[in-house]
């Protein structure tokens, strides 16, 4: 039908091949290479950032369910809020006068991330939920949001038609994933064992910024370009500076911990091993049979009741530390034999370095998960197995459950015994589930505490006994006495009214982390 006077004639809808095509961006499309650079650095930093920004905070809060759900969860929003923010500014702007500036600020904050948390950390220690989602924000979200704006630019520059949208944001999106997947292998796996975080945090930081500031002499002639402000260069240099004298707890960072051995005031050979903010392990480099921590103590006292004096027993250790309990089992029982299972081989090289560590046939190490350890150990050929690789951050959910314990009590001769370091505070729900897990498993279990523990009142170290024989009371609150401890045992029936109806923890039901912290 033809159009009327004074109407505007009728509009068809046009096949897809002839719809006109898009102007081009001011300036062009970037070379197909740069573009393919960028949105693989980009998403790759913000993966390296995610990484190295749970270790960054793991000294002052731990390493829970709860730290790791915080991180992953802040780069997530960060990711998404810049991608957001990112393809809206695309579409009103000319990307190319943001490129540069984007890369810049988001490199300098990298660098600037790792002074931030060292010094918030400082005043935030403890695993309390205020302090793990503030660090945790503090790590990642700003950097990885202004990093996560780059891609939707870049592929604003490479939309030229229509009729490649598909492919140029299909093509993007998948070197982005690249560059993600490939940030996370090799720091996850390369990186993180051979560098310190604050390295691998600035040396991400500082390639970030030198690809910004390419970018910016890329584009220096490109309409619309503008040179990166002095501002954000400041940033980055001064970031470096206060990464260099930001507090730290690491004298040496390991594969898991930041670690240091600190000399004992009052003692001349004492030598305690720092794991974080935690006092760990207390080793007298002159008298192995010093004990310090009282947590230590009990446990001497129970081998002390248990098995008679003097003589060798074969003994487990899951989790080593400073080695304190095998170097005074190797000192007071001559001839025992004690293999130490310890997931961190920098602990084990400070061990020997700066703690004395001699092994031989009597004491070796080994290198590797407790749980690992307890599913090759050979069946019922041990007297003693002791736990204690819990720390007072977080506790390695894995050797708690029902399954975990079958595998002790598989390691363990008819009439060994289990011996456990367990870490809690009021309500003590942790405890409880891990004392139901052993009662499940062994016939005979004990606690031992000092009394306000016991009551609900307060918490710190508790130490379990397990068994599948009659164990002997009496004898151990006596060997309690003789270390000077003012703790007791609670037996058979005062576990009944403690445990009470707490959950028995399983490979598929182990939640460790919201027992210790209840966050809810």
């Amino acid at each position: 039908m033809a159009a009327g006077p004074g109407q505007s004639p009728p509009t068809r809808d046009l096949p897809a091949d002839d719809l006109p095509p898009e102007p081009p961006p001011p300036g062009g499309a970037l070379p197909t290479w740069v573009a393919a650079a960028l949105t693989f650095l980009s998403s790759g930093a913000v993966l390296v950032l995610e990484i190295v920004g749970l270790r960054l905070i793991a000294p002052y809060v731990g390493v829970t369910v709860q730290t790791s759900t915080a991180v992953i969860g802040f780069a997530l929003a960060a990711i998404a809020l810049g991608a957001w923010i990112g393809g809206v500014t695309a579409d009103r702007t000319d990307p190319r006068r943001l490129l540069a500036p984007l890369l810049v600020a988001g490199g300098a904050l990298i660098i600037a991330v790792l002074p931030l948390v060292r010094f918030t950390g400082a005043v935030l220690s403890g695993a309390d939920a205020g302090g793990v989602l503030l660090l945790a924000a503090v790590a990642v979200v700003v950097p990885a949001a202004l990093l996560s704006a780059v891609p939707p630019m870049v592929v604003k520059l490479q939309l030229a038609s229509l009729h490649e949208t598909g492919a140029v944001v299909g093509r993007l999106s998948g070197i982005g994933t690249l560059g993600g997947i490939a940030a996370t292998f090799a720091t996850g796996f390369v990186l993180v064992a051979i560098l310190p975080s604050s390295v691998i945090l600035v040396a991400t930081g500082a390639v970030t910024v030198a690809t910004g500031l390419a970018v910016a002499l890329l584009l220096r002639r490109g309409a619309g370009a503008r040179p990166v402000p002095t501002g954000l260069l400041v940033l980055a240099v001064v970031g470096g500076g206060l990464a260099a004298v930001a507090p730290t707890p690491c004298a040496e960072e390991t594969a898991y911990h930041c670690a240091r051995v600190v000399a004992d005031p009052v003692r001349e050979s004492g030598r305690v091993l720092m794991l974080d903010t935690l006092r760990h392990s207390y080793v007298d480099l002159a008298d192995p049979t010093y004990l310090e921590f009282q947590y230590v103590r009990a446990i001497a006292a129970v081998t002390g009741a248990v098995f008679p004096s003097g003589e060798p027993v074969s003994a487990l250790h899951i989790g080593g530390g400073g080695l304190t309990l095998p170097r005074y089992l190797a000192e007071v029982r001559p001839g025992t034999e004690s293999l130490v299972v310890e997931v961190d081989p920098g602990v084990v090289a400070m061990d020997r370095e700066q703690l004395g560590l001699d092994t031989s046939a009597q004491l070796r190490v080994r290198v590797a998960d407790g749980r690992v350890g307890l599913a090759e150990e050979p069946a019922g050929t041990r007297d003693l197995v002791v736990g204690d690789a819990f720390g007072g951050l977080s506790v390695p959910w894995q050797l708690t459950t029902r399954e975990a314990l079958e595998l002790i009590d598989r390691a363990l001769a008819d009439d060994g015994v289990y011996a456990v370091n367990l870490i809690d505070h009021p309500p003590l729900d942790f405890v409880r589930a891990e004392l139901a897990t052993m009662r499940e498993v062994f016939d005979h279990v004990l606690l031992l505490a000092r009394a306000p523990v016991l009551a609900g009142q307060d918490g710190g170290n508790l130490v379990a006994v397990a068994s599948q024989r009659p164990l002997p009371a009496e004898e151990i609150a006596a060997a309690l006495a003789e270390f000077d401890l003012a703790w007791q045992v609670a037996d058979e029936d005062d576990l009944d009214r403690f445990v009470g109806d707490a959950p028995v923890l399983t490979d598929d039901f182990a939640p460790v982390d919201q027992l210790i912290n209840p966050y809810g």
